[in-house]
């Protein structure tokens, strides 16, 4: 990628947006400063499906081969509810035959990434940045110290972020009353195996089971698999103090053969709790600084987008700053390039939500008699395709991706994940 000229570019946040972008900016020889809140950066959450989307930034960052043989190949993703009845059923090659995700546990993305920053050693920890001042370019942290100025500030701390009122447009930013536990379990005889598996009874509880493959540089024999178990927030602690075995129990009576995958689980520290927010910006960016990730665009989990929106995210950023002499151009062309791609996701998974995390059951029932019907009409499977897979823009478009890129994940169908 080439360079215009050479920017001081600070980064808030190092998780896979924070990451994905130091990546790309360093490799395009940008002078970068990373901020990370924590004393030890590492990944939050258990597993993650990579979309063609996510695996086509991975393959322009040279990490794909690594993605693919630490991941697992999900070619398939199957929703049914208690009742047996088969609410989705949607298969990735029924858009492109040679079209697949990755399942892959949040360390191994975290690991990947890190490996291939050579300035992961000098992150700037245990710094918080609490102030962000976008015209100046500078920053200030919970310790009073100021950093900067900057030519470019990319705000990438996650979807709690606290400088996202920086932006100056806020339209929404409000935390979801549902959340999941997530964990991650072995699965030696791999039952689950090629599948995103998830089960539905109505709207009030809802699981699923990921392959997620092992970590690097683990052996291809610890295979896991992330559990997720949907929960309202005002719940958690009431789950905690019935204990993991009432839960444990309720989960076989729910989902038999998913309650074998826990048989380790037997404290609630083993179990993450997660949370949800929906934020939206009237745009991502201010004078010199942009927000990219869940700090630009969180929203629920339901269309598991989020760390392909993240990557993509870099990527443009990079490649518009790239083509731009001047930083707010960049900006703006950055902003134009991701509006209706970003748009169309948040506004879908606001929307799905109620259908599968609520109080709302008869909303519930006309999902499980529509999902069916609607994923196997012509037209409507296509768009219901597309979303699966990362690729929709705006209402009936299709994000192109490059195709130098998508040439090698479609070429790694016969090694897609071990």
């Amino acid at each position: 990628m080439r360079v215009r000229r050479a920017l001081d570019i600070g980064i808030i946040g190092y998780g896979t947006a924070g990451q994905a972008a130091a990546l790309f900016l360093s490799r395009a020889g940008h002078r970068l400063q990373v901020f990370e809140r924590t004393p030890t950066p590492g990944p939050v959450g258990a597993g993650i499906l990579l979309q063609p989307t996510g695996l086509a930034v991975l393959a322009e960052l040279d990490l794909l081969d690594r993605a693919l043989a630490c991941g697992a190949r999900v070619d398939r993703l199957v929703g049914r509810n208690l009742a047996g009845r088969s609410v989705m059923d949607m298969r990735y090659a029924q858009l492109d035959p040679l079209w697949f995700g990755l399942g892959i546990q949040r360390g191994t993305l975290f690991e990947l990434l890190k490996q291939a920053y050579a300035g992961a050693a000098n992150v700037t920890t245990s710094c918080e940045i609490t102030g962000v001042d976008a015209e100046a370019g500078t920053l200030s942290d919970a310790s009073g110290r100021r950093h900067g100025p900057f030519d470019l500030v990319i705000v990438a701390d996650g979807s709690a972020s606290k400088l996202r009122a920086a932006n100056g447009t806020v339209r929404r930013d409000v935390q979801y009353p549902w959340g999941a536990l997530w964990c991650l379990c072995a699965d030696a005889e791999r039952r689950f195996d090629g599948q995103l598996w998830q089960r539905y009874d109505g709207a009030r509880r809802m699981a699923g089971v990921l392959p997620v493959g092992h970590l690097p540089g683990q052996s291809a024999q610890l295979h896991r698999v992330s559990f997720f178990w949907s929960l309202p927030l005002a719940a958690m602690q009431r789950w905690r103090q019935a204990g993991v075995a009432t839960w444990k129990e309720e989960v076989r009576k729910y989902w038999p053969e998913a309650a074998e995958l826990l048989t380790d689980i037997g404290e609630p520290e083993q179990l993450a709790q997660a949370s949800y927010r929906d934020a939206i910006l009237g745009q991502p960016w201010r004078d010199r600084a942009v927000w990219i990730g869940d700090a630009a665009h969180a929203m629920s989990p339901q269309l598991g987008q989020g760390a392909n929106l993240a990557l993509l995210d870099a990527q443009v950023l990079a490649g518009t700053l790239a083509q731009q002499q001047d930083v707010r151009a960049a900006l703006g062309a950055y902003a134009r390039e991701r509006r209706r791609h970003v748009y169309i996701y948040q506004f879908i998974s606001r929307w799905l939500t109620p259908l599968f995390q609520s109080e709302h059951e008869l909303v519930a029932r006309l999902r499980d008699l529509a999902f069916g019907p609607l994923g196997r009409m012509p037209g409507a499977r296509g768009e219901m395709l597309k979303v699966l897979s990362g690729v929709k823009r705006g209402w009936l478009g299709r994000l192109r991706l490059p195709q130098r890129e998508t040439a090698r994940v479609r070429s790694a169908q016969d090694s897609g994940g071990t």
